[in-house]
């Protein structure tokens, strides 16, 4: 089996098969074609191309481990000189583990969307959408050249667009993904930069032939400054990640982002797109290990992102908002891992946070139908007796993603931790801090999340104390509104346009094709961290495909202290980061569940701190002043000048009074009057005599 190549048309297969879902979804089960295939036909099309993608993909990696790859040309788009323009597949242990876990979670995401979507008059599109999202993230793990990492990169940034302003009857929607759209495009053109870069100073596209001249762009420079050509390359690719996978300061559109129905949040925020950055540059390991300058950047970005998106969640009301700040952070640790050259770890995280992330927000969806759309967690409590699925679900993603020993997080996170410990590049001394710090604070607001969600007193059904948040759609458009419900519960809203539950309804658990993905996806969340680390961190799992120089030595110093996942577990127990995870859920039990008044007591006596919060930073107040408003500025001042002045007062009307004013003066001269002619005329002839006059013979 050693060296053996996997078969083309297989690997073809992956992606075409949720392409083909899409298309019979989204061509013939819309208006578009007349609607002329009915639900039914449209999920089951949908989840039979991502069903058949997963079984592939998983066929593919267990070929892979067995020794198997692929690197080659599947269609040659057109060549330009030297230059191949290709689509092309990259199979190995990094594809190979990406397609699965994109693969897994995109078909529990498709059947718990029956379910979730049951209501909506827009049920087709929206699977043609996820399945479409799905052959878009496919093609960009499975490139082996940086034309195909763009078409996936920026088709995944179309989709997510269309999927967050899914319900576009809905103003805050369309601002939403407008947001995405415009603070991703700012990503996207470092993206294309540290692209063309490569391209201009390697001469190709293909990951490998790049690869292969390293050294000599490392010896470059920027033409006419001394900055070395692969740091800037480098830091111009993280900028495309930093969009893609919301760091600070292009991190704004992902808690708006919310807006869209649970599933994509699912869709987009775990597995799949916002962790497209952290495969890329995994991917380009050999690249950003000659620049310790590019590897600083990222570090202390990752920190940032890691500690103060953190600080957020701890205030939010809204179930789903919570749950978007905490990805923010973890794809903060994510960073970091990178920054600290412990790609294999980036990607071990990104592994475990795909399932135990989907899994919270599922849930969180799950309880957002239990409690009629009701989406402020200070207005549930006490679910736990009529959720219990939801409920146990929802702890074990909880525990998973605080670190708890023996869950999957607790192999990730806690070898960033120790990675970060071993790293001695600038930044590395606040990376510490912040990747300590978050521990706490993450587990302070997933278990005030879960807390008020599930334990404590009763708070639903009663007279409505808080403003909703609940970004549902009017009640017009009915369907708009994204949760299913039992048949016999129809949408409840009082005059007040409140969703939630009536006085005296009860929640009540979902649908099993609802629970049926919690449960799956909890499988993972509590064994694939054990199951795995061994080989992807210190095995050879990675071997060949992730490069660390013998500069950074986080790697070599993890291993060395690895001895087995059951001693990793027992040793964990002694560690800081367990002890700071403990406090942050004592802590939250304290306040909101023993001690209300604790809570109270801060805000009213740090209330400029929860100002600053409930603003996020003012960072979009700051986007919208110097940005927007810079930019209204500069089109003010081209409107009024350029447009209104010069193109229209100079050019157009200038012109048009120029003419004017030509013919003016020759409309006096044309009269029409013989007499006037015959008059020119004399005077025409007697000008001609007086001119001519000096040259007459004298007498």
């Amino acid at each position: 089996m050693a060296g053996q190549l996997l078969n083309p048309n297989l690997l073809l297969a992956v992606p075409l098969a949720p392409l083909a879902g899409a298309a019979i979804a989204g061509l013939l089960g819309t208006q578009f074609l007349g609607n002329l295939v009915g639900r039914k036909t449209s999920h089951t099309a949908t989840i039979l191309g991502v069903l058949i993608a997963f079984i592939l993909s998983v066929q593919t990696l267990l070929a892979v481990m067995d020794g198997a790859t692929f690197n080659g040309t599947i269609y040659n788009w057109m060549t330009i000189g030297t230059l191949k323009m290709e689509v092309g597949f990259q199979i190995d242990s990094l594809s190979a583990m990406m397609m699965c876990v994109v693969t897994f979670v995109s078909l529990m995401v498709h059947i718990y969307t029956i379910g979730y979507m049951k209501d909506d008059e827009g049920y087709n599109r929206f699977f043609a959408y996820i399945s479409l999202f799905t052959f878009s993230m496919l093609m960009l793990v499975m490139a082996n050249n940086f034309l195909q990492l763009f078409f996936g990169w920026e088709a995944v940034g179309l989709v997510s667009y269309l999927l967050i302003g899914f319900w576009y009857q809905r103003p805050t929607a369309i601002v939403a993904n407008m947001k995405a759209f415009l603070v991703n495009r700012v990503g996207d053109f470092g993206f294309i930069l540290g692209i063309g870069l490569l391209l201009a100073f390697a001469g190709t596209m293909n990951y490998q032939e790049v690869f292969a001249k390293k050294d000599e762009l490392a010896l470059l420079t920027m033409p006419g400054t001394d900055w070395a050509l692969l740091t800037v390359a480098c830091i111009c690719l993280f900028i495309g990640a930093m969009g893609k996978s919301a760091q600070f300061p292009l991190h704004v559109w992902l808690p708006d982002s919310m807006e869209g129905p649970t599933p994509i949040s699912a869709l987009i925020h775990a597995a799949t797109m916002v962790t497209a950055g952290i495969f890329m540059v995994s991917r380009m390991s050999p690249l950003f290990e000659l620049s310790d300058t590019a590897l600083s950047f990222i570090l202390v970005i990752g920190s940032i992102t890691a500690l103060f998106m953190g600080f957020l969640g701890i205030i939010q009301n809204d179930i789903k908002r919570v749950v978007a700040y905490s990805t923010l952070s973890q794809l903060g640790y994510m960073t970091v891992a990178l920054g600290s050259s412990a790609y294999s770890v980036a990607v071990f995280h990104l592994m475990t946070h795909a399932f135990f992330k989907a899994l919270l927000f599922l849930g969180a969806g799950s309880v957002i139908i239990g409690m009629h759309h009701d989406q402020d967690i200070r207005n549930m409590g006490g679910l736990r007796k009529y959720m219990p699925i939801t409920w146990i679900t929802s702890l074990i993603g909880s525990l998973a993603l605080i670190g708890t020993p023996l869950f999957s997080g607790f192999y990730s996170k806690d070898s960033i931790i120790e990675a970060v410990e071993a790293t001695h590049i600038w930044g590395a001394g606040f990376a510490q801090f912040a990747v300590l710090a978050g521990v706490f604070v993450t587990a302070f607001y997933s278990f005030r999340m879960y807390f008020l969600v599930f334990h404590g007193k009763e708070r639903f059904g009663q007279a409505h104390a808080h403003g909703h948040d609940d970004h549902h759609a009017p009640k017009a458009a009915h369907g708009a509104h994204g949760d299913a419900h039992d048949d016999h519960h129809e949408e409840e809203e009082d005059d007040h346009g409140h969703h939630g539950l009536e006085p005296g309804q009860k929640p009540h658990e979902s649908p099993f094709v609802v629970w049926f993905p919690l449960v799956m996806l909890a499988i993972p969340s509590l064994i694939i961290g054990y199951l795995t680390i061994g080989p992807m961190l210190h095995g050879d799992f990675f071997k060949g495909v992730i490069f660390v120089g013998e500069n950074h030595p986080a790697m070599e110093e993890l291993s060395h202290e690895f001895h087995g996942a059951m001693a990793m577990a027992i040793h964990g127990l002694s560690t800081a980061p367990f002890w700071l995870a403990l406090s942050g859920v004592v802590a939250a039990y304290y306040c909101y569940m023993v001690n209300p008044r604790v809570p109270a007591w801060f805000f009213a006596k740090f209330h400029a701190i929860h100002t600053l919060l409930d603003n996020k930073y003012y960072m979009d107040k700051f986007n919208e002043v110097v940005f927007a408003g810079g930019a209204r500025l500069l089109g003010n001042g081209l409107w009024n000048f350029g447009d209104k002045k010069l193109i229209d007062g100079l050019l157009v009307n200038g012109s048009a009074k120029v003419v004017a004013w030509l013919s003016s003066l020759s409309r006096v001269l044309q009269t029409g009057y013989i007499y006037h002619y015959a008059f020119v005329m004399i005077l025409g002839v007697l000008g001609f005599l007086i001119y001519f006059l000096p040259f007459w013979p004298a007498k």
